[in-house]
């Protein structure tokens, strides 16, 4: 059974999150002040946390950043409805999804659920995939770029995983919405932006030379494949 953290200062909610996930075998354990939870979060004892902005103490982004400081447990970020500047701050913090208060726990469950699957990586997929100064491990989930150690988020992860595989061909952003965050995408939905954005923030912007992912206006993005580079797929 894997147990979620809830950190929110609302017991009900907290109450009532529980009675929607445990059916679906998670184990759900609540506080409700930010120092509680970063103290809980980095126990190690969690598949996933759950964090409220508005918490008591400590608020939601000062948690989140204390715990990307020492972890790499999943978050989904709870925000108030219409706060698209909280959304977008907590993604580039390193939150790996959000939702928006009032949420319906069903909906909860499954932005849980997708998460979740994305820190398992495919059985039938190889262990390592390179292409130009990229180099992915699946048995780590680590990025490195000659060399380096790039620190990503799950979603950054899926995100660069699935634009490296189709290096020099053009994904779009709703193909990426549905695959890498499991959700269709709606007409103000910026979350795929914000994540690319981070993503060439942390891995440089160019790579040969050329601009390493390339938005596509009004289409999607495209990952640079230059006549230098090589996608290979190894099991060593």
């Amino acid at each position: 059974m894997l147990r979620i953290l809830v950190v929110d200062d609302d017991i009900e909610l907290c109450e009532l999150v529980a009675e929607y996930l445990e059916p679906d075998g998670y184990e759900v354990e609540a506080v409700h002040d930010g120092e509680s939870g970063l103290q809980r979060a980095l126990s190690g004892e969690h598949a996933l946390a759950v964090l409220d902005y508005m918490l008591p103490g400590l608020n939601g982004f000062e948690l989140l950043k204390q715990i990307r400081n020492h972890s790499r447990v999943p978050i989904v970020m709870l925000t108030a409805r219409g706060d698209a500047v909280s959304r977008i701050v907590g993604l580039q913090i390193g939150a790996d999804d959000y939702l928006p208060k009032p949420f319906d726990p069903l909906e909860l469950l499954a932005r849980i659920n997708a998460v979740l699957r994305r820190t398992q990586p495919d059985r039938d997929e190889k262990t390592s995939l390179v292409v130009g100064d990229i180099e992915m491990d699946h048995r780590t989930r680590s990025v490195r770029r000659n060399g380096e150690l790039i620190e990503l988020t799950l979603v950054e992860y899926a995100l660069l995983e699935k634009l490296i595989k189709a290096a020099g061909r053009i994904v779009s952003r709703e193909e990426l919405t549905k695959d890498v965050l499991h959700r269709s995408l709606s007409p103000f939905d910026r979350s795929m932006d914000t994540h690319v954005a981070n993503l060439r923030r942390k891995l440089g912007h160019q790579v040969n030379g050329l601009e390493r992912i390339k938005t596509i206006r009004s289409v999607g993005y495209i990952y640079a494949l230059s006549p230098l580079a090589e996608i290979k797929k190894s099991n060593a």
